[in-house]
């Protein structure tokens, strides 16, 4: 039984059964798949994939911004960590999944800008297109009669409005026909260049990012008070290169940090401890032998060698000295310690491979502000992150430190396995704890340790990007294109005059847009009212 002509599975009319498509074979697929690729819709969703692709960039600490936070990640997730590093989630910008996403936007906005640069620029150069037959269909219509007695006396009615429409900067053309001849206008080609403009600028803010992040490099460097850092591969605790980086693109100059200031809340009691301002007081030299003095603060780097320094973070670092039974010093230095908490205690770690008769290794824990707080078991907790009661805490080891074997050890870490613990819990004696200018005995009579004052350090992030100015030019272009595409109407308007029996013109006016254009009845009615204004006016000699 057939079915009705109307059913859904029913073919159209027009469409007939036993016509078969051709297959589209190999060049066929390439074909769609680029139309589909090129069209503005891919794009937009292209780029907000780009954005959705970002977010993890910013919810888990990254290697080339932060690569101890990513060691503190894969100690504190042990099980999470191994499968986000798998899926690169600590290599967002370069991970390959975002890559691929990034190219293909490129090849889509590639492929929707060149076929519509080629089609704005032939209709520039094109004449406006001819006077619809009845404009009576078009937007803002009127109809004007000029007299058979006037048309003696007033110019010609189509030269004067191709006048009127040009001082509009309207673009024109005179069309002429057997009862007829008009005049068409066109404007707002503008809008389009801004579009162009727009997608032009975000290419080129895509392949600025890609170029700078090529050619340029990141690193880390923790500062303490005194000391300085020369820029140099040597001197980052931490460096991240871009593949086309080269020694040479690393400018000399160094910074010295002279002092850092750290402001906290104090007065308001639910907000104690909350940092106010943290200031780096740093002299810097070079590139040259100019040296002059500056600060840094968080949201004010420094430009110094085409780079810029800014201060991510602070802390503490106490100035150990130890000595032998002797009382020869085998080891003095002010030893960074990482901040564990908002009231900055702390944990460092301290390596003395030589000059004792055992390799020493301590793990220390310094608390800024102890005063009569303490646990329930025991332990030392910083009330407040200000150095008001500082107190040094030591869990003690001896052993094989491991320096020995040449591979590289972080500062940041102790590996306890081939080293046995003689102070500190768990077991029976005290951990070792010191005071700003106190000195203790290290146990087995190994010989003393001071801690001779406390020092806070600026820890450092060195930028380097050829194309950020590119990218502020571009970006600046994006948002004066979106502008342009977003204000300008694109509109046509046209002037017929109609031969009447009568001797009489009928003037008609009418206009279209291409787009939401809610002042284009008014454009209309103000040519009209403009020409007619034009016709009577009393004509030169």
């Amino acid at each position: 039984m057939s079915r009705p002509s109307d059913h859904i599975d029913s073919a159209p009319p027009h469409v007939d059964p036993d016509v078969v498509q051709p297959k589209l074979g190999p060049l066929g697929w390439l074909r769609w798949f680029w139309r589909q690729l090129t069209s503005m819709r891919t794009a937009l969703f292209l780029l907000l994939l780009l954005a959705i692709a970002a977010v993890p960039g910013s919810l888990v600490p990254q290697r080339s911004s932060d690569p101890n936070g990513v060691t503190q990640y894969f100690t504190d997730n042990p099980q999470l960590a191994p499968v986000l590093d798998k899926l690169q989630f600590f290599d967002v910008y370069t991970s390959a999944w975002f890559s691929a996403i990034y190219l293909l936007l490129f090849a889509s906005l590639i492929g929707c800008i060149i076929p519509r640069t080629k089609h704005h620029f032939q209709a520039m150069r094109a004449k406006p297109p001819r006077t619809p037959v009845r404009l009576t269909r078009m937007a803002g219509f009127q109809a004007r009669i000029l007299p058979a007695e006037l048309r003696s006396t007033a110019s010609d009615p189509i030269a004067e409005a191709q006048e009127v429409l040009k001082k509009a900067r309207y673009r024109t053309a005179i069309y002429e026909n057997a009862r007829s001849i008009s005049v068409s206008a066109e404007r707002g080609y503008l809008r389009e260049s801004g579009n162009l403009v727009f997608h032009i600028a975000l290419l080129g803010v895509l392949v600025a990012i890609g170029v700078g992040g090529g050619f340029g490099y990141t690193g880390q460097k923790v500062v303490v008070e005194g000391q300085s850092f020369v820029n140099s591969l040597p001197s980052y605790n931490s460096f991240n290169p871009g593949r086309f980086f080269s020694d040479s693109a690393l400018a000399p100059f160094s910074i010295r940090v002279d002092k850092l200031d750290v402001s906290y809340e104090t007065k308001n009691q639910n907000a104690v401890g909350t940092p106010l301002d943290y200031t780096a007081h740093v002299t810097t030299t070079g590139p040259g032998d100019t040296s002059q003095s500056t600060t840094i603060k968080v949201n004010e780097p420094l430009a110094i060698g085409g780079t810029n320094v800014y201060l991510l973070g602070n802390g503490y670092a106490p100035t150990i000295t130890v000595r032998d039974t002797k009382g020869n010093v085998v080891f003095s230095d002010s030893v960074p310690f990482l901040p564990q908490d908002a009231r900055l205690t702390s944990l460092g770690f301290i390596k003395v491979p030589d000059g004792l008769k055992q390799q020493l290794g301590m793990i220390g824990f310094f608390y800024p502000t102890v005063g009569a707080s303490q646990t329930a078991s025991g332990a030392l907790t910083s009330t407040f992150p200000g150095l008001n009661d500082p107190v040094l805490s030591l869990n003690v080891y001896v052993g094989d430190l491991g320096v020995d074997s040449g591979v590289p050890q972080s500062v940041y870490s102790l590996n306890t396995d081939k080293l046995t613990q003689l102070a500190g819990p768990p077991t029976k004696t005290e951990a070792l704890k010191l005071k700003p200018g106190e000195t203790v005995d290290l146990p087995n009579g190994l010989g003393t340790i001071s801690l001779d004052n406390v020092k806070r350090y600026a820890s450092l992030d060195v930028h380097h990007d050829p194309a950020q100015g590119w990218v502020l030019a571009f970006a600046v272009l994006i948002f004066a294109g979106l502008l342009t595409a977003l204000f300008v109407p694109r509109r046509r308007i046209w002037v017929k005059a109609v031969e009447n029996e009568d001797g009489s013109l009928t003037l008609e006016y009418a206009g279209l847009a291409r787009g939401e254009d809610p002042n284009l009845i008014a454009a209309v009615s103000a040519v009209a009212e403009e020409h007619a204004a034009s016709l009577t006016r009393p004509q030169k000699n």
